[in-house]
């Protein structure tokens, strides 16, 4: 069974750093492109971060460029953000999702699995 794991999620002081992991089981990551995605109060489902399933490509929100980092660990099957400088703006649910291939996909739609979800609240 393709199960995505978020875990790291939890109330962070604005300008504080924070770090979600992913864990991927029922499949391994070595052919999936691996993304991060967000959903804050009243707003769609945005790309944060992707990176390429060879691990030679990264992409970020304009938002959050510069503060997060995305990286993969396919012989552990996790994908990690590291979230720095936080702002109150980047509470959201964030979600870790995969999608069969090389490329990023701006598209929630684009994606084959994604996780359930954990919460980051930034706030003092």
């Amino acid at each position: 069974q393709v199960q995505l794991v978020e875990s790291g999620g939890g109330l962070v002081q604005p300008g504080g750093s924070h770090g979600l992991s992913c864990t991927a089981s029922g499949f391994t990551l070595d052919d999936y492109t691996m993304a991060w995605f967000r959903r804050a109060p009243g707003k769609e489902r945005e790309l944060v971060s992707c990176i390429s399933s060879t691990d030679d490509y990264t992409q970020y929100a304009t938002s959050v460029k510069g503060r997060f980092t995305v990286s993969r660990d396919n012989a552990k099957n996790t994908v990690s953000l590291q979230m720095n400088s936080l702002k109150p703006e980047d509470t959201a649910v964030y979600y870790c999702a995969a999608r069969y291939g090389h490329l990023c996909r701006p598209s929630p739609s684009g994606y084959d699995y994604f996780g359930q979800g954990t919460q980051v609240t930034v706030s003092s």
